[in-house]
C-alpha cells in the first residue's frame, strides 16, 4: 500500500528527476526547475492522493493539472450543448451545471450548500425595432444605431418624442434625465429622448416612468469621440421602470433632437422575469471558522453561448482546487463560491455579501476571484489591489494580496501586468464592503496592444477574447497554456493563504494604525463607496 511516507518519497523524486533533466542541458534556473516540476508532461496518478503536496503552497500547483480541468470544462460544455447553447442563471443550463458542481464537490467528501436569491432573468428573444412614424418613416439598424440596454422590459409603443435636458457638442456636461426635475411639463404619453451623462441609466429610466413615458430612448453623451457608438450596458437587476428602453448612438439621438414633430415605434423582444436561481457554496472541513480565505468565480454564462472561457475556465479551476485540498490540512478554513446570475449585473456575490452578517464578514480575511483565466489571446493580469497602475487602492490587505500572484509570476519568471478595479466582476461587494481581494483574468473584449503581443506572444489589435458573450465561447475557446499556468497561481496563493494570512494581517494591522482601527478601516458600505468611486460598471455591463 501507498503511504504518506511513499507519496512524499515520489514527490520528492519527481523534484529530483526535474533537476537532473534540467542539468543535463544546462545550469537550472529556479524559474526552470519550477516550470518543470509545477507544470509536468506527466503526473504519476498516486502522486496527489494523500494530501502531502496538496497540502503546499509548493506542491499544490503540480497537483493543477490542465487536463483534469479541461475536463471539467468539456462537461460544461456538454451541458450548454444538451440545453439549448446556454446555461444562463434561471434556465436548465444553469440548474444542470450547478448539479454537476455540487455532485463533484458531494463526491469529494464536501458539504455543500445552495443558497437561493431572487433575481431578474432577462434573454433577449430577436432583434428590437426603432422606426420613425412621422413626419416621415425611417428604419433604423439593429446592432447598428441602436440595441437594447439589458434589463429592459419588453414592449411594443408608438408616441411622440419629447427630449429631456439635452446637451449636446463637443465636450457637454449632460445630466439629462437625472432629477425629477428634467421632466418637469414631460407630455405623458411620450417616448422620452434622453442623453446619457452623470448618472445612471436606471436612474434616468426610472425618472422618465415616473413622468409618464411609454418608452425611453437613451443616446450616448458625445462628448468625446469614444462616447458615440453603441454600449454594452444595463439598467440594473433592480430596474422598476416597466417600460421598454433602448440605446442609441449620439449622431442619431442629436439628429432626433432636432427634428419637429417627431413620432416613433420601438419595440423590445425581450424576457424579463422574477426568479429564482443559486450559489453554490462549500468549504474545507479544517482550517480556523474564524479566518476564512474565501474563493470564487462565476458559474453562470450570457444567453448567447456556453461560456467556457467566461467563465467556465475559473469555475473548472476552483471545482479542480477544491478536489486537489479534500485531503489538505489549512489552518484557515478554505470558503469555494461558484456565484450566480453574474452576467445579470453581480446579482449573486451581490446577494451573498449585502446579507452577510457584519461578525460574519468580518471573518472573510480575503477573497480571491477567477473571472475568464484562459482567453485565447490571453495576457497575464493581476487586479490591481495597491493602485499602482490605475489608481484605485483596495480595501487593506489587498496590496500584499496583489504582491503574492506578482510573486508566483516571478518564480515562473513569466510577464504580468495590472488590471483596472472596475466592478466587472464578483469582487465589487467586497470590495465595497472592505474585504481584501485579489485575483487574475486574462482579458475579454477590449484588444491586445502592441506590447501585449511583445510579452504574451498572440495578435495585436485582436480581443483578448474575441469570442466573448458570443456562441464561440465553447470548449475550444480556451488556450490551454494559459490555463495550466493560472490554475497554478489559484493554488499557489490560495495554499500560502490557506496555511497563514500573515501578509494581509500586516497591512491590515498597519491600515488600522495609520487611520484610527480596523473598523474604520473595513467601513466602507457600498453607499459610501458608491459615493467615493466613479463606479461605471457592475459586472461587465455599463450602468452609467
Amino acid at each position: 500500500m501507498l503511504t504518506k511516507k511513499t507519496s512524499l518519497s515520489m514527490a520528492l523524486s519527481s523534484l529530483t528527476l526535474a533537476l537532473a533533466t534540467a542539468a543535463h542541458s544546462a545550469p537550472p534556473s529556479r524559474s526552470d526547475l519550477l516550470n518543470e516540476f509545477w507544470s509536468p508532461d506527466r503526473l504519476h496518478p498516486l502522486e496527489c492522493r494523500f494530501g502531502v503536496l496538496n497540502n503546499s503552497p509548493w506542491g499544490l500547483p503540480r497537483c493543477m493539472q490542465a487536463k483534469n480541468v479541461m475536463s471539467h470544462l468539456q462537461m460544461l460544455n456538454d451541458i450548454a450543448g444538451a440545453n439549448d447553447g446556454t446555461r444562463a442563471a434561471g434556465l436548465p443550463g444553469y440548474d444542470a451545471s450547478v448539479d454537476y458542481i455540487k455532485s463533484t464537490l458531494e463526491s469529494a467528501g464536501y458539504d455543500v450548500t445552495l443558497a437561493p436569491f431572487p433575481f431578474n432573468a432577462f434573454y433577449p428573444q430577436g432583434p428590437g425595432t426603432l422606426e420613425t412614424t412621422a413626419p416621415d418613416t425611417t428604419s433604423y439598424e439593429w446592432e447598428v444605431d441602436f440595441t437594447y440596454l439589458s434589463q429592459t422590459d419588453a414592449g411594443d409603443v408608438t408616441g411622440p418624442v419629447a427630449a429631456v435636458d439635452l446637451a449636446l457638442g463637443p465636450d457637454n456636461a449632460s445630466t439629462s434625465g437625472c432629477e425629477a426635475e428634467d421632466f418637469a411639463g414631460f407630455p405623458a404619453g411620450s417616448i422620452a429622448l434622453v442623453q446619457r451623462g452623470s448618472c445612471t441609466f436606471q436612474i434616468k429610466a426610472e425618472n422618465a416612468a415616473a413622468a409618464g413615458a411609454i418608452g425611453v430612448i437613451i443616446f450616448n453623451q458625445g462628448n468625446t469621440e469614444d462616447r458615440k457608438g453603441l454600449m454594452n450596458a444595463t439598467l440594473g437587476d433592480d430596474y422598476t421602470g416597466g417600460i421598454p428602453v433602448v440605446f442609441a448612438t449620439y449622431d442619431n439621438g442629436a439628429a432626433w433632437a432636432g427634428a419637429e414633430g417627431l413620432q416613433m415605434h420601438v419595440v423590445t423582444d425581450v424576457v424579463r422575469k422574477q426568479t429564482e436561481t443559486v450559489n453554490v457554496i462549500a468549504e474545507s472541513r479544517r482550517g480556523n471558522p474564524d479566518n476564512v480565505v474565501m474563493v470564487g468565480s462565476h458559474l453562470d454564462s450570457v444567453y448567447e453561448g456556453a461560456g467556457i472561457n467566461d467563465n467556465g475556465s475559473g469555475s473548472a479551476a476552483l471545482l479542480e482546487l477544491a478536489q486537489q485540498m479534500r485531503r489538505a490540512h489549512p489552518r484557515n478554513k478554505i470558503r469555494f463560491a461558484w456565484w450566480g446570475a453574474e452576467e445579470s449585473g453581480l446579482v449573486g456575490s451581490t446577494h451573498y455579501v449585502q446579507n452577510l452578517p457584519e461578525d460574519e464578514l468580518k471573518k472573510i480575511k480575503v477573497y480571491l476571484n477567477f473571472d475568464m483565466i484562459a482567453s485565447p489571446n490571453f495576457a497575464y493580469m493581476i487586479y490591481d489591489g495597491d493602485g499602482s497602475d490605475f489608481g484605485l487602492e483596495g480595501p487593506p490587505g489587498s496590496k500584499a494580496t496583489e504582491k503574492l500572484f506578482e510573486d508566483y509570476y516571478k518564480l515562473r519568471a513569466l510577464p504580468y501586468e495590472g488590471t483596472e478595479i472596475s466592478f466587472r466582476s464578483d469582487y465589487a461587494q467586497f470590495f465595497t464592503d472592505g474585504v481584501a481581494f485579489g485575483g487574475l483574468f486574462t482579458g475579454a473584449e477590449v484588444a491586445k496592444t502592441e506590447e501585449q503581443a511583445e510579452k504574451y506572444g498572440g495578435d495585436a489589435g485582436v480581443a483578448l477574447d474575441p469570442c466573448y458573450h458570443q456562441a464561440c465561447d465553447n470548449i475550444n475557446n480556451i488556450a490551454q497554456d494559459a490555463l495550466e499556468i493560472n490554475i497554478d497561481a489559484v493554488a499557489f496563493v490560495t495554499s500560502w493563504l490557506s496555511l497563514s494570512t500573515k501578509v494581509i494581517d500586516d497591512e491590515i494591522e498597519a491600515a488600522a494604525k495609520k487611520d484610527e482601527g480596523v473598523a474604520a478601516m473595513r467601513a466602507f458600505s457600498a453607499s459610501s463607496s458608491a459615493s467615493s468611486y466613479d463606479i461605471t460598471h457592475w459586472g461587465k455591463h455599463w450602468i452609467k
